[in-house]
């Protein structure tokens, strides 16, 4: 049978139709509107589900069911958005009872990196390795940590949250994470916010990267770009001498599309290690269907 894999973004929703093989035989993208409810932009998505089964009624016969990856914090076992810094109006979005009732189908719930690092982790860069850690830079910063071949989780939904890891001194900080962390210090959201004080103006991040810090070498880009690296490095040094993984993985739209990035995060990370031999970093296979992928293995 078929699998429906949803990947949660602060910035755009997806979801796909995987064969038994996760091949994707139909897709679907859309931005999320910080204007509108969860259960209107989740609306979205449970229509193009009941579009690819012809009928709410053939739903159950075609799909296995359902793999959400979204942003946390989350409570798994009640299917529960708590308060993730980096969606907007989701907050207590009972998500896995929305779309259980909305398609009928079994569904499941994990963190939007959790599933990115399961589908690297099986499929993916981390094949064949004991113990993956993959880290997203996107909006925000993600975790997940994936030991033969299986998400650690935790007792409380919260292990590989590193969003909430404090890396510096830094007292801004908005909804739901820890002043100083690596959400707050290193998220294209965070970035921006640093840019549009630096410069006066509104900046995204690949206006930052490409135009103001690689190709004119502004002294404000510099500081914003140089800092980001260092507190990342400074997070996988952490994580390093915690859980101590074969492979860190890291992906997200920052780390895929800013070139270089990797390079000097590898380089800076070696001076947080025990031992700068151990570290091992790499680009995800999967590149941005990580997430997709990751949900429909949930299933699996």
């Amino acid at each position: 049978m078929n699998t429906i894999g949803i990947d949660i973004g602060g910035t755009l929703l997806r979801a796909a139709v995987f064969d038994e093989d996760f091949t994707i035989l139909d897709r679907t993208a859309f931005p999320n509107d910080r204007n509108a409810s969860a259960e209107a932009n989740a609306g979205g998505l449970a229509a193009f589900i009941l579009d690819a089964a012809g009928s709410p009624e053939a739903a159950g016969s075609l799909f296995r069911g359902i793999g959400i990856g979204c942003p946390g914090p989350l409570d798994f076992r009640a299917g529960k958005v708590l308060n993730p810094p980096n969606l907007y109006g989701w907050n207590g979005f009972e998500i896995v009872r929305f779309f259980k009732e909305k398609t009928g189908l079994r569904t499941v719930l994990t963190n939007d990196a959790n599933a990115a690092g399961l589908a690297e982790a099986r499929l993916g860069a981390g094949k064949g390795r004991e113990s993956v850690f993959y880290i997203t830079v996107s909006t925000g910063v993600g975790g997940a940590y994936v030991y033969r071949g299986e998400l650690v989780s935790g007792a409380h939904s919260a292990a590989a949250e590193i969003y909430d890891l404090i890396v510096c001194e830094d007292p801004w900080h908005h909804k739901g994470a820890n002043p100083g962390s690596l959400n707050e210090t290193c998220g294209g959201d965070a970035l921006a916010r640093q840019a549009a004080e630096a410069f006066g103006r509104s900046v995204d991040v690949k206006e930052l990267y490409n135009d103001l810090y690689l190709a004119q070498r502004r002294p404000e880009a510099l500081r914003i770009i140089e800092r980001a690296v260092d507190n990342l490095a400074r997070g996988i040094g952490n994580i390093a001498c915690t859980v101590d993984p074969d492979l860190f993985i890291v992906g997200g739209s920052i780390a895929l599309h800013c070139p270089g990035f990797l390079e000097k995060l590898e380089e800076r990370a070696g001076l947080y290690m025990i031992d700068p031999a151990y570290l091992r970093i790499c680009p995800p296979r999967f590149g941005g269907d990580a997430g997709l992928i990751g949900a429909a293995l949930l299933l699996s």
